[in-house]
């Protein structure tokens, strides 16, 4: 399956790129808790300049459907998978059931990776929370952190919740 996602990942990414043309940037954002129209661009009533411009600068989607806990969502959108097939059907808390294991699964390639291949340096910020942990707040295995899942470079959490105080 890994390999299958990782083909046509790379044959959509090559498909979208004309030979000559500039490589676009690529500014993926992804907000825990926030509706669909809560910002300007989608008819929000809270003015959010820096946002706006990117959205009109940019590509909108408004087909992405997430669930109702953020790693599951967070799953699909770093892999284009439902969130049991990338292996995180809940939470992070690993189980033996499949498509439980509370962690992204060797056999799906992140956007991340994707992207390294096609050339780009690739960075993240902000909460990853797609490591199997525990309720006593460990942060799983680095093999499955930001930076081994195709990121360069990574400045955030890696469990979902934590004080910053």
């Amino acid at each position: 399956m890994r390999r299958i996602a990782v083909s046509f990942l790379i044959a959509l990414a090559s498909a979208l790129q004309a030979k000559d043309a500039p490589r676009p940037n690529i500014v993926l954002i992804m907000a825990d808790d926030m509706g669909f129209s809560d910002i300007g661009c989608y008819g929000g009533e809270i003015q959010t300049p820096n946002l706006d411009k990117l959205a009109a600068n940019g590509l909108r989607y408004t087909q992405f459907y997430n669930t109702a806990r953020c790693c599951p969502t967070r799953a699909s959108l770093m892999t284009g998978l439902y969130a049991h097939q990338a292996g995180v059907g809940a939470m992070t808390i690993p189980t033996t059931t499949p498509g439980y294991a509370g962690h992204i699964t060797r056999e799906c390639v992140t956007i991340a990776e994707v992207l390294k291949v096609a050339g780009y340096a690739t960075f993240m910020t902000g909460k990853w929370h797609l490591t199997a942990n525990s309720y006593k707040g460990a942060t799983g295995s680095k093999k499955n952190w930001p930076r081994q899942r195709g990121f360069d470079r990574f400045f955030g959490t890696i469990a979902g919740a934590g004080s910053f105080f």
